[in-house]
């Protein structure tokens, strides 16, 4: 089998769509931001993700809400699927209402054993372009893991230990999770449906979308980066955030310019790390 998973290796997509200012400003709006990038102006970091994602008629997905195994991702068997962090480079500013092409390409399949059994990872490169321009560099891992049984004791918290010099506090709510959900058509049971993450998946509650924090802690990033732009961001899931259950969004600067970031769950654990370098 995994010569067969491997073979996915070198595999390509691609999808070409407009950057729709009606996407961006209900994206602002489910943010409470009080203003939206307009016409022209560049989409912030992250928002890219709102872009480029499959539609699937309804036939045609799995159990757990994402499009059946197969097609240009390999048909790992493992159950659980999620995204499990991203390398971004931002190249060139990606404009609202452009018409954008995404190129995508499967570089890494491999296959790890962690606390729970098996793990497949695989890595996937975004290339974004618009208008000749290259704007978007992403390599994003995709993981694989066995189903956690319903009424498995949730590891103990570990209380992260770094010390932010500046943050905010977050709170998820449903309407937050559903109208992101619906922004970036994502179908995954575990953001919306409360009984199958709770008895199917094995969680306490609805999940937090990890990209919707990364996209969070890449505006927390900006605020301290003086008007300053993003040239890179780095981000890796460690831990689920819950519906209902305060966020900590924190970081410090580093002495070398960059940015160190991270969540920080509601007993103190880290489940999310990043790292921004900035233009």
């Amino acid at each position: 089998m995994t010569a067969a998973y491997e073979s996915w290796i070198g595999r390509e997509d691609e999808h070409r769509e407009r950057i729709q200012p009606g996407a961006v400003q209900a994206l602002a709006a489910t943010l409470d931001l009080e203003r939206a990038p307009g016409l022209g102006e560049a989409l912030p970091p992250g928002w890219q993700w709102l872009f480029f994602n499959p539609v699937v008629r309804r036939s045609g997905l799995g159990v757990d809400g994402h499009p059946q195994r197969g097609g240009f991702l390999p048909p790992i068997e493992l159950p659980r699927r999620m995204w499990a962090g991203s390398r971004i480079q931002y190249l060139a500013d990606l404009p609202v209402d452009a018409m954008a092409t995404r190129h995508s390409l499967i570089s890494k399949v491999e296959n790890k054993t962690g606390k729970r059994g098996s793990l497949w990872f695989v890595t996937v490169v975004h290339t974004t372009t618009c208008e000749g321009k290259t704007c978007i560099i992403e390599e994003q891992d995709i993981v694989y893991r066995e189903a956690t049984p319903p009424g498995t004791p949730q590891p103990p918290a570990v209380p992260y230990a770094e010390q932010a010099q500046w943050g905010r506090a977050f709170m998820p709510d449903t309407t937050l999770l559903f109208r992101y959900s619906a922004l970036t058509f994502n179908g995954h049971r575990i953001h919306y449906d409360q009984p199958y993450a709770r008895d199917e998946e094995g969680y306490p509650d609805l999940v937090v979308h990890g990209p919707l924090t990364a996209t969070l802690l890449q505006q927390l990033a900006l605020e301290q980066g003086q008007g300053k732009q993003l040239a890179q961001f780095d981000f890796r899931g460690v831990s689920p955030l819950f519906v209902g259950r305060g966020v900590r969004l924190e970081g410090r600067h580093e002495s070398d310019g960059t940015l160190s970031l991270w969540a920080r769950g509601p007993n103190e654990e880290l489940a999310m790390s990043a790292k921004a370098v900035f233009r």
